[in-house]
């Protein structure tokens, strides 16, 4: 993939900050405005660097968002937040930033038809995107994204070592792939984080992150699958010191080629000393 310069801006219209909706979809859901109602969170993804000085905004935005603080016809929502590494070159590294969210945010600049990467970025559904210190472009992404049916898969949660924890599943996606295909994700995220910022853009700010993204593993690939049809598997993550599960969650989410999302469910994670 060809290097691409990088943008830290807040609000910003253009096409970097409209909303971006590739035509290709390999899953199929009912869309009608009743079963709408019923259907599971649509999924919005932050890319966010502390490095950035307008990402705080945007953090708040999408962490009151996943609280379900603002009030309308927002459907519910699932947040996710990739902290990328790309401005740690600004004096301040940020600790939760990490190349892999990079490669994954250069994913959706080629999907979306982006010509630059930048923070703070929102992606719904892996559909279309925005800039995420504009709480209305980010509320009518989310108002026009497709909805499905969350998956029901059972989860088993268990510590073969201290510094692992294991989670099995099995259930049906609740939506069908089709021969083209569809992976299985799962992400460990961490919320309540607090990190005082003595260098770089933020210098002097305490900086509050939610649903911060610390792992990220397919649990399995899946094609020619029905709605119905039973699934499992297993991902093991490796855990961090200070690992504490309640500050914790797991989300399971269905996506293409395309990055498109088509299901997600979210679950919590047992009480460490139960597991």
């Amino acid at each position: 993939m060809a290097p691409r310069p990088f943008a830290c801006f807040g609000r910003r219209r253009g096409r970097e900050a409209s909303a971006s909706k590739p035509p290709v979809a390999n899953a199929t859901a009912d869309q009608t405005q009743e079963e709408q109602r019923r259907m599971g969170p649509v999924l919005v993804e932050l890319f966010s660097s502390q490095g950035c000085g307008t990402s705080p905004e945007a953090e708040g935005v999408v962490s009151r968002l996943g609280r379900g603080d603002f009030e309308g016809d927002l459907p519910p929502v699932a947040v996710l937040a990739f902290h990328v590494e790309y401005w740690d070159y600004r004096g301040w590294r940020d600790p939760f930033g990490s190349s892999i969210w990079t490669v994954r945010q250069k994913a959706y600049v080629d999907v979306l038809h982006l010509d630059t990467l930048y923070t703070p970025q929102v992606v719904v559904n892996g559909r279309a995107q925005c800039v995420g210190t504009d709480p209305d472009a980010v509320f009518a992404a989310v108002r026009s994204a497709p909805r499905f049916t969350s998956p029901t898969m059972q989860a088993t949660f268990q510590k073969p070592d201290p510094g692992t924890l294991q989670v099995s599943f099995t259930g049906a996606l609740q939506t069908k792939v089709d021969g083209s295909g569809a992976d299985v994700m799962v992400a460990l995220y961490q919320s309540g984080l607090v990190t005082d910022c003595d260098q770089g853009e933020n210098k002097g700010r305490v900086l509050t992150n939610d649903y911060v993204v610390r792992r990220l593993e397919k649990l399995v690939s899946v094609k020619d699958v029905s709605a119905k049809k039973n699934i499992s598997g297993s991902v093991h993550f490796t855990l961090w010191d200070g690992f504490n599960s309640a500050k914790c969650g797991l989300l399971l989410f269905v996506q293409n080629a395309s990055l498109q999302t088509f299901g997600v469910q979210q679950f919590q994670i047992p009480q460490e000393d139960t597991i």
